[in-house]
């Protein structure tokens, strides 16, 4: 009897804990519409959280908010059931894919269902060296806000959202300046995960060709190092061969505007405001998959699909590899004491892609008169076609020991908390010698973009000053895992910095002044004392006519070159510890 009670109180306990798959339908609304139609945002979280309640390998949680108010998720796919990232990174790599950044741009998020679905089924390979996690929809307030003429020039699904989020925000823009709470919550969730390999799902248009997929990595002379070397030579290389084995041909994502790929192309370059570029500065392996529009969706999302396998099976291989090359990857830009902070193209380099394209030819358009391209899908071609994949710095900075920030700039101070900055606060005032930048020149957008009227090509001077720092303010040291990111933020001179990004636009606009009629009799005393200013002063009068003929810009250089002129005005306060 009582063998019988044990057996009885064992099948109820199995039956109890055995997986529910059986109560769901994990038919995604990809496939139930033979490929025309993609999940809304409701269908999206409600299928992985069946799925996470049916197979136990599955975790899903939730992370932040997103400036729709909607929380973002992440979805965590490990055989071991283990859900603790920093016991995984002891002795696996990590593959994070992020879908619907644009959420028009629909095709990871349904081709991540079903490959997660599959796997813990039993109808794919279960990865046993890499655990996956996955955000099922970056840009909720996109995705809510559904329609089907906005992808003007997209083949399908037949209803998608919309590429702005709920500020209008293009999230794919967002990753430095960090505007939004999406931005916010994916660096907690980057900094939780901390993958080995980034993808992010796309699609894109830039001309008509033959291919289905294209792929966008990360460059790799900005990724800098053995690291980089690695991405061009051997994991590029390695997904285009599996992906041509399974009859999927993909090409380099083909960076042109209004003209034919046949002419050649250059690969883009991911500054740290796009996905891939704020991934590297951390040291990830990343690239973006970038389907072709004008393709029908349901191949589309196949080949998405195929490609983020073909990954996975890449990752599996090099496990021990990529665990190798991206450990302590930092320390060697701090050894060699320099830092690129821009790019252009190498033009003594370049690559030759056996590029499958449509003839395209300049016609007159029927509409306006003027010339307009035109492609022949009756014309297929297979050539070879010039891609300039290499790029070379055109400007470095030496890396200082440390940064010093006055704790006032706290929305700065904040981002690098948000990103793992180590910092120590003085406990104390302190006087330092530092390098301190002022902003010798800049150029401002003349229209808005993403929220902001950004800088560029921006130039500092630099001198060496004593400063007494207060009780508070922040000490940053460059020896640590965020090297990159302190300088790409923090270096004026850098693409993406925060000065660029208007974060210390107070600086640039003086507080206190003179007026004209008093300040007359006082620069005239001032001259009269300072005969090397008066020389200097006369002599650029005389060799600068558009000097000599604006009385307020004389006025002007004679306060600023005294101690009435504020030290606030064009200093930038951020401080280098050299």
């Amino acid at each position: 009897m009582k063998k019988l009670f044990l057996a009885l109180v064992f099948l109820n306990f199995s039956c109890n804990n055995a997986p529910k798959q059986n109560d769901y339908n994990f038919e995604t609304v990809f496939e139930s519409s033979s490929g025309t139609q993609t999940a809304t945002y409701a269908q999206v979280i409600k299928y992985w959280s069946d799925l996470a309640e049916a197979y136990s390998e599955i975790h899903i949680q939730e992370i932040g908010e997103t400036d729709s108010g909607y929380p973002l998720h992440l979805v965590t796919l490990n055989p071991d059931k283990n859900f603790d990232f920093e016991q995984i990174r002891k002795n696996k790599r990590v593959l994070l894919i992020n879908n619907g950044i644009h959420p028009g741009e629909s095709d990871g998020i349904d081709a991540t269902m079903m490959l997660f679905r599959d796997i813990v089924k039993g109808d794919a390979d279960m990865p046993q060296k890499t655990v996956l996690a996955a955000i099922p929809v970056y840009n909720v307030g996109g995705s809510l806000n559904r329609n089907s003429g906005t992808r003007a020039n997209q083949n399908g699904p037949e209803e998608y959202g919309f590429r702005g989020n709920a500020q209008n925000y293009d999230l794919n823009r967002d990753f430095i300046k960090s505007d939004t709470k999406n931005a916010l919550a994916f660096a907690q969730v980057y900094h939780l995960v901390q993958p080995d390999i980034f993808i992010d799902n796309h699609v894109s248009n830039g001309a008509d060709y033959q291919y289905t997929l294209t792929h966008l990595f990360t460059q790799h002379n900005k990724l800098g190092g053995d690291l980089g070397t690695y991405l061009n030579k051997t994991m590029r290389p390695m997904l285009e061969e599996k992906l041509m084995a399974k009859n999927w041909d993909i090409t380099p994502y083909v960076n042109v505007f209004n003209s034919t790929p046949e002419k050649g192309f250059s690969q883009f370059m991911d500054y740290p405001r796009y996905s891939t570029g704020y991934t590297t500065l951390f040291n990830t392996l990343g690239m973006m998959v970038e389907t072709h529009m004008l393709k029908p969706y349901k191949p589309r999302v196949e080949g998405t699909y195929e490609l983020m396998k073909s990954m996975i099976e890449i990752t599996e291989e090099q496990n021990d590899v990529i665990a190798e090359l991206r450990k302590d990857v930092w320390k060697a830009y701090k050894e060699k004491g320099e830092y690129p902070v821009a790019w252009t193209v190498d033009t003594t380099q370049s690559s030759t892609l056996n590029f499958k394209g449509f003839e395209g030819e300049f016609i007159p358009s029927e509409i306006t008169g003027k010339m307009r391209l035109k492609y022949d899908r009756s014309k297929p071609f297979t050539k070879d076609v010039k891609y300039q994949n290499f790029f070379k710095a055109t400007k470095s900075v030496s890396i200082p020991e440390a940064y010093i920030i006055p704790q006032g700039w706290h929305t700065v101070i904040d981002l690098l908390k948000l990103n793992n900055i180590e910092m120590a606060q003085f406990e104390s005032d302190t006087t330092m010698t530092v390098e301190a930048y002022r902003i010798a020149d800049y150029k401002t957008r003349t229209r808005a973009y993403e929220g902001h009227y950004p800088h560029y090509n921006t130039s500092v001077s630099a001198r060496s000053l004593d400063i007494t720092f207060r009780k508070g303010d922040y000490f940053i040291s460059t020896d640590q895992a965020g090297l990159r990111y302190l300088l790409e933020t923090l270096e004026p001179e850098a693409a993406d910095s925060f000065f660029n990004w208007n974060f210390f636009d107070t600086i640039l606009q003086q507080k206190e002044g003179f007026s004209p009629y008093v300040f007359e009799d006082t620069a005239k005393t001032i001259l009269d004392n300072d005969p090397d200013l008066r020389a200097e002063f006369e002599a650029k009068k005389q060799n600068d006519k558009r000097f000599e003929a604006n009385w307020y810009a004389q006025l002007s250089w004679i306060f600023e070159r005294t101690h009435h002129y504020e030290k606030a005005h064009m200093q930038y306060p951020v401080y280098r510890v050299k």
